[in-house]
């Protein structure tokens, strides 16, 4: 298994590094389990979406909370990306670092005060 993945990822390699059918990957959008953006051509999946386990590569688990959280706060997916990326004060890391930290209580408690 390769343990290291490019930084951004076309939505085919999503789907083989998570073993499973491109639409799966598509499904995976429209739920906001993965959050995919255009930056110029077609649209790429950020690799810090994905962990790695001992059964291959899954996608970070508390992400979905967060990214429906933003959604439904009015972000768009480039500014959600954005502000996952953004460095915060507040957390003392970038929202995605601390989620692969396992604070998203933390993540979700900001993203909440963007919205009023």
């Amino acid at each position: 298994m390769n343990s290291v993945l490019p930084d951004q990822m076309s939505l085919p390699e999503v789907a083989d590094a998570l073993n499973v059918r491109l639409r799966d990957v598509r499904t995976m959008i429209s739920d906001q389990r993965l959050l995919a953006t255009r930056p110029s051509g077609p649209l790429v999946v950020t690799s810090d979406q994905l962990v790695e386990s001992d059964n291959g590569w899954e996608v970070l688990g508390n992400l979905r909370g967060t990214l429906v959280l933003l959604a439904d706060s009015g972000f768009s997916d480039d500014e959600a990306h954005d502000w996952l990326h953004r460095f915060n004060d507040e957390l003392e890391a970038t929202p995605m670092d601390a989620l692969h930290d396992g604070k998203h209580r933390a993540v979700r408690r900001v993203a909440s005060a963007l919205a009023y």
